[in-house]
């Protein structure tokens, strides 16, 4: 599994997961989807206020949210290997861990390998399209030993939040 290149940012000293497992979550997203060339992205960690001002902003949405994706929008000429940029609220991540009673590390896996995947034009806005991007998620999280993002035991499914 070749490693994509990452970029992690997180000025605010939020809790995050090192680089190099993010790494790790990104290339298993990549390889269930099939991706086989080079990726560069950058993973941005944030607090409640800087999300929100970004899903506002973008999304039209006045609250935090636990992960947005920016896909770059490169000329087609060009040929980098620049996926996009991923936005992960940190605080709203370790809340949701502990209201789905799963660890922190699983839901960060989780919303890594969502994100790179809406970074490759993967989207849960249909039912077809989301089934099929969960069926991506599920087999990423598997091939890194975590248990399926969607099993609640019985509870309502909550998707991911980002766009």
């Amino acid at each position: 599994m070749t490693l994509p290149e990452l970029h992690l940012q997180n000025e605010d000293n939020e809790p995050c997961p090192a680089a190099h497992e993010i790494q790790q979550w990104v290339a298993a997203a990549l390889a269930q989807s099939g991706f086989d060339k080079p990726a560069e992205l950058t993973l941005r960690v944030v607090g409640e206020l800087e999300m929100s001002e970004l899903n506002h902003r973008y999304r039209g949405i006045s609250r935090a949210t636990n992960v947005l994706s920016f896909s770059a929008d490169l000329p087609s000429h060009l040929q980098l290997p620049l996926l996009g940029d991923i936005v992960i609220c940190a605080p709203l991540l370790e809340r949701e861990a502990r209201e789905q009673h799963k660890s922190s590390t699983a839901h960060w896996a989780h919303l890594v390998v969502h994100g790179t995947l809406h970074l490759l034009g993967y989207d849960h806005t249909e039912d077809a399209e989301a089934q099929a991007m969960e069926r991506l998620e599920t087999l990423a999280l598997d091939q890194l030993h975590f248990s399926a993002p969607y099993e609640n035991h019985g509870q309502p499914r909550e998707r991911p939040a980002s766009s």
